[in-house]
């Protein structure tokens, strides 16, 4: 094909093209390494030699008045582009604005930050170690030793021989104890993790571990902290009442009851008709612990509680099955506006 035919063809394909899909095919055709402008090139082999000079120039010449002719298609469509997705992202200020709700915290939040702000009344301080333990914070050092039957109740997460994901976030009351010498108030909130999923059970679920370390405590300082925080969790007239139990780092050990809150201790399906509802666990911290930690138990003692923050959500907000905690439901959180 001669020059002339393709600049009649280059021509004529160029007025019909819209789009830059189109526009990449035409460079193909044309202007690129197999198109026909590149081809006239490569027939110069044919020209006889006294004319080769005028036929190359010919040739730059079409491929200058194509390449002009290109780019003055392309700068039209991409202006076109642009125009249409100015059109597209037009915004119409005079539209009112859509409504964007209020958000509000989780229960679980709301639960951990009342908490904390009555034990902060009391004077404790706040610390959050690792969701990854080793054995020796976990479980050793808190007496629960080797082969102690206790470590069977706790359905661990073991990550490796000796790294574990905590299952209470009693190991605080090393770290604390570690780093700071008596006297010691302090909160260690957190998640807890544990083989172990029901209604009122969750393999993840939050804890918030109460400790003190100072001279002559009794389990007299932990019911009367524990009588304070009830009557500001859930009312004035509920009380506390401790029940012998098991830890193997506090003894004695005791389940904390409180009155229920409901029915006044008369009896109802929250109490299951006894007017009593579980709470927590606590008790004195065990000797042998405050010398793991290189406290002097002759002159110190402790007392310890460790509170489950959904078990706290569910008695006082009513929700019936932990596992709505964790759903995200958003009819569900939205009646728990502050």
């Amino acid at each position: 094909m001669n020059m002339e035919a393709i600049k009649a063809e280059f021509q004529s394909e160029l007025n019909v093209v819209e789009d830059a899909k189109q526009l990449s095919s035409f460079w193909t055709k044309f202007l690129g390494k197999e198109g026909q402008i590149q081809g006239l090139m490569s027939g110069i082999k044919n020209v006889p030699k006294e004319e080769k000079k005028a036929y190359g120039q010919a040739v730059n010449e079409v491929k200058t008045w194509a390449q002009s002719l290109y780019d003055a298609k392309k700068e039209e469509i991409d202006k076109k582009a642009m125009m249409a997705r100015y059109e597209e992202e037009t915004v119409d200020v005079t539209l009112p604005a859509k409504h964007t709700a209020a958000g509000n915290l989780h229960p679980l939040t709301s639960i951990r930050n009342e908490i904390i702000n009555i034990f902060a009344g009391m004077g404790f301080e706040v610390f959050e170690g690792p969701e990854i333990e080793d054995d020796d914070h976990n479980f050793t050092r808190l007496n629960v030793l080797k082969d102690h039957p206790s470590r069977d109740m706790q359905d661990t997460f073991w990550l490796t021989e000796d790294l574990l994901l905590r299952t209470h976030t009693s190991p605080g009351q090393i770290r604390v104890m570690d780093a700071k010498n008596p006297p010691i108030k302090v909160l260690v909130p957190g998640k807890v993790f544990r083989s172990d999923s029901d209604a009122t059970h969750s393999p993840m679920f939050s804890q918030m571990e109460g400790l003190v370390v100072d001279e002559h405590i009794t389990l007299c300082d932990l019911q009367g902290m524990l009588d304070q925080f009830v009557k500001a969790m859930f009312s004035g007239n509920v009380k506390t009442r401790l029940r012998p139990s098991y830890f193997p780092f506090t003894e004695p050990s005791v389940e904390v009851d409180v009155s229920c809150f409901k029915c006044g201790g008369c009896g109802c399906s929250l109490c299951k008709g006894t007017g009593w509802i579980e709470v927590l666990g606590g008790g004195i911290v065990n000797n042998k612990v405050l010398e793991n930690c290189g406290v002097d138990s002759t002159k110190y003692s402790g007392l310890a509680f460790g509170i489950g923050m959904e078990r706290i959500a569910m008695l006082k907000y009513g929700i019936n099955h932990m596992g709505k905690l964790f759903e995200n439901d958003i009819e569900f959180l939205k009646q728990f506006k502050a």
